[in-house]
């Protein structure tokens, strides 16, 4: 099965930090493939970039494509036009305007895949046919 996991999720992996068992499980079954947003790399290499991320000495010299796709074995899944076009459609729900959690919800949508996430704003999508995991 395909799952892709937002930005907040990808950095708890990185920092081994509160992955629920439940999801480790995922991450480990050799037959399902996850993906990592093109704009969670985004902002990912933003946080590093302004210390706002302290990463292991390992890691730091790692370039994160080798991160994502060597160290974890996940995919990068880049924004294409399909996943703009259904950002123009989702609808704003209260409380949740942040951009890049939009379009990585946009992305999971339009691929008809899962979105692991530990964002409490992101049940609000469900009602638009978000198939959401919470880590």
């Amino acid at each position: 099965m395909r799952y892709l996991i937002d930005t907040n999720v990808f950095i708890r992996i990185i920092k081994d930090y509160d992955i629920s068992d439940d999801i480790k499980n995922i991450f480990e079954n050799y037959e399902n493939t996850v993906y990592v947003s093109s704009e969670s790399v985004k902002e990912f290499v933003h946080l590093v970039q302004n210390k706002k991320i302290k990463l292991p000495k390992e890691q730091i010299t790692l370039d994160v494509f080798d991160l994502i796709e060597d160290k974890l074995g996940f995919v990068v899944k880049y924004v294409n036009k399909e996943h703009l076009r259904t950002l123009a459609k989702l609808a704003l729900v209260e409380g949740h305007n942040d951009p890049s959690d939009r379009l990585i919800i946009s992305q999971s949508l339009t691929e008809k895949m899962p979105l692991i996430s530990s964002d409490t704003k992101f049940p609000k999508y469900r009602k638009q046919g978000l198939n959401l995991i919470v880590n």
